[in-house]
């Protein structure tokens, strides 16, 4: 872990080799991907990825927006997110944390989690 302050392509091996699940090996036809954003578009971060196997999918500084203004329909949904995270900050249990146990912490926020999924299901009345 490191401060939100550091650059991400610093921690792309750390992270990368913090894998916690044993993934097959990529072959030819099996090619393992992976998308990262903007912020990692270094080719030093091209050999990491490439050295663990990954097929690297960055786009380059500037493409996007090239990319939206010819498809002016087909912008990026990042607000998805965001609205997401604004509708967990709605639960004061997980905003401000006050459970001392991780099992507790995590409990609360698959109960937030079912409760927005069954608000947006509009199952609610």
């Amino acid at each position: 872990m490191d401060g939100a302050n550091r650059p991400d392509m610093k921690m792309v091996e750390e992270t990368l080799d913090s894998i916690p699940i044993e993934r097959p090996e990529p072959t030819a036809e099996e090619q393992q991907n992976l998308c990262l954003d903007k912020g990692y578009a270094y080719d030093e971060v091209r050999e990491i990825v490439q050295e663990f196997g990954f097929t690297a999918h960055i786009p380059a500084k500037g493409q996007e927006a090239q990319q939206v203004k010819r498809k002016a329909r087909h912008k990026a949904r990042r607000w998805v997110v965001e609205r997401t995270h604004s509708w967990m900050n709605r639960f004061r249990g997980i905003l401000i944390r006050w459970c001392k146990k991780p099992e507790n912490y995590i409990a609360m926020l698959h109960f937030a989690f079912a409760i927005i999924t069954y608000r947006a299901a509009g199952l609610s009345g």
